[in-house]
């Protein structure tokens, strides 16, 4: 658990933000710490970078970090995985390394959600993509595509004879909870109209 905490704290857009072009990025923009705001302030090469490297902490912690078990407690994998998986997201959201603040937990998760059930992270990646085509606004793709997400698993469990384990079902309508409570701000920018949509980029370059 400690493990996975700290995989997921790893502060990608900090690092990459100031590494490339000598800023804070938590700086800029909206403030957060995430692929999005980056994508924004310092553009498409270097947000898409941080992304993978936030799929890749919840991959890393969910597939590697979950079988360095040195616990005596009767875990089945998928459950081993899960609680990696979720002290991933959790560093995501609150890093050690920044003073608790990082990002909204969603690239972490989606690297927990392929590497447990590719299917369903390509069904909510896809409602994902949809979404953002449609409204142009990033917080409410993300918050739709975590809300599908149990309706998937629920779906996949019952109805396609998927073998989904009650543990990862569960998981999912916790973890959409969550990444609905992370966007707390940007549905209050929403129901004031104030929530920006995606439109041209001019990043920063240097400083």
């Amino acid at each position: 658990m400690i493990l996975s905490y700290l995989a997921g704290s790893i502060p990608s857009s900090i690092i990459l933000s100031k590494l490339l072009r000598g800023i804070d990025i938590r700086d800029y923009g909206s403030g957060n710490a995430g692929g999005t705001n980056t994508i924004r302030i310092l553009g498409w090469k270097i947000g898409i970078a941080v992304i993978i490297m936030d799929v890749g902490k919840g991959v890393l912690a969910t597939l590697l970090v979950s079988r360095l078990r040195i616990d005596p407690l009767p875990l089945t994998p998928d459950m081993a995985q899960i609680i990696a998986g979720s002290c991933a997201i959790i560093g995501h959201i609150w890093t050690v390394f920044a003073r608790f603040k990082g990002g909204k937990g969603v690239g972490a998760g989606a690297g927990m959600l392929f590497s447990l059930y590719p299917t369903a992270g390509f069904i909510c990646l896809a409602v994902f993509a949809c979404v953002l085509l449609i409204v142009r606004i990033v917080s409410v793709s993300s918050i739709t595509a975590a809300v599908s997400l149990p309706i998937v698993i629920m779906i996949m469990k019952k109805f396609m004879e998927y073998p989904v384990s009650d543990e990862l079902l569960y998981f999912s309508i916790l973890a959409a909870l969550l990444i609905v409570y992370t966007h707390r701000g940007n549905i209050k920018r929403l129901l004031k109209g104030e929530e920006k949509r995606f439109a041209r980029i001019h990043p920063i370059r240097s400083q």
